[in-house]
């Protein structure tokens, strides 16, 4: 049986993980919402805009510095359990 305590915790790195994919999502939204008048053949955004899409690098980044948190923590505890 689990731990109430575990179950609702976080873990290390899970919070940079979940930023990470909000910050990706919401780069991806500015992606389609920049690349969408080119297609629709209306009149392009200001180039500011393009560098919204950036944001999708940087969410991927920071999620995987959660995931590299994560696993560090993990190889921490798993050497103090020896």
């Amino acid at each position: 049986m689990r731990d109430k305590t575990q179950t609702n915790s976080a873990g290390p790195g899970d919070r940079l993980i979940r930023a990470g994919a909000i910050v990706f999502f919401l780069g991806a939204l500015a992606t389609l919402v920049t690349v969408a008048p080119l297609f629709l053949h209306a009149k392009p955004f200001p180039t500011y805009m393009f560098g919204l899409c950036m944001l999708m690098g940087v969410g991927f980044l920071i999620a995987g510095a959660g995931v590299l948190q994560s696993i560090a923590a993990g190889r921490r505890q798993a050497r103090a359990g020896r």
